[in-house]
């Protein structure tokens, strides 16, 4: 299990996570959402240590995240960043590749091609193997990078499990490939590992979620399953947008919000005198 307990982050004489606490379970798929600088980004960050915490603690396994080995833990833990880019003309295959090198010893084996060339094809960017890395468009970029970190936890690791932190995973996707790349996460989860990810689309969050967080201002507001979460008042608060909540056709426990195209507290128009 991956735990962390009342952490807090500041920059400068601001916070910007307060008092956090969320536990990651393998076998669970959880959504990180929230408006616009609710601190989604930042807490991912915190929990990859990549930002420092001021206050709190964050465990992996029951053991403190700072006494693990880099070595080690990218064994266990995988992390797609919210931008990730190479200038150097790299391979497809040779960036997938990258995500082997807490496994390599001296040259990739058989079996690390193997494991790349999989990862590929479950992204469906088999057919990018050989393109240089630059020449790619945004979403075909995202994809190789998904199956770079998939590639880097395709093993369970003995006595251990496995985690999977994506931030923004369907940001540059098209429709098809949105959901694809979410199924391939639920696949991961029902696999004995834990799957965080930072999502704007909250249909999505409730298709594909065993449970919600809500962060409002570097605080949790709201943490459970979908169906408890996703109500037409907490979306008014946090997002200040009047939607209208219903439950999907193919699935009745799960919900389906449905935006009526209003800001909450704001007229239509509201400053449109402004405008020339």
């Amino acid at each position: 299990m991956f735990e962390a307990k009342n952490i807090s982050v500041r920059i400068g004489p601001k916070k910007i996570l307060d008092g956090v606490s969320l536990q990651l379970k393998p076998g669970e798929m959880v959504a990180l959402i929230g408006a616009n600088g609710a601190g989604k980004s930042t807490l991912l960050k915190a929990l990859c240590g990549d930002v420092e915490i001021s206050e709190g603690e964050i465990a992996l396994e029951n053991r403190s995240l700072k006494e693990w080995d880099c070595h080690h833990l990218a064994r266990r833990r995988a992390v797609l960043p919210q931008h990730t880019d190479f200038s150097f003309p790299f391979t497809a295959r040779e960036v997938a590749l990258l995500g082997r090198n807490p496994h390599i010893r001296g040259a990739e084996s058989k079996k690390d091609l193997e494991i790349v060339g999989n990862a590929l094809k479950l992204v469906e960017a088999e057919h990018l193997a050989g393109r240089t890395f630059p020449t790619l468009s945004g979403g075909e970029r995202q994809r190789v990078q998904l199956a770079r970190v998939l590639a880097q936890i395709w093993e369970k690791p003995e006595s251990s499990n496995r985690y999977l932190f994506l931030d923004e995973p369907t940001s540059s996707l098209d429709l098809a490939h949105q959901h694809l790349t979410l199924q391939t996460a639920r696949r991961f989860a029902e696999r004995e590992t834990a799957v965080l990810m930072v999502l704007h689309d909250l249909n999505l969050a409730a298709q594909y979620a065993d449970k919600v967080l809500i962060l409002q201002k570097g605080r949790v507001i709201a943490f459970g399953a979908p169906k408890e979460i996703f109500v037409s008042e907490m979306i008014r608060d946090v997002f200040g947008v009047e939607a209208f909540v219903t439950r999907r056709p193919e699935n009745g426990d799960l919900p389906l919000i449905i935006p009526v195209g209003k800001r909450a507290g704001v007229e239509n128009g509201a400053g449109i005198e402004n405008f020339y």
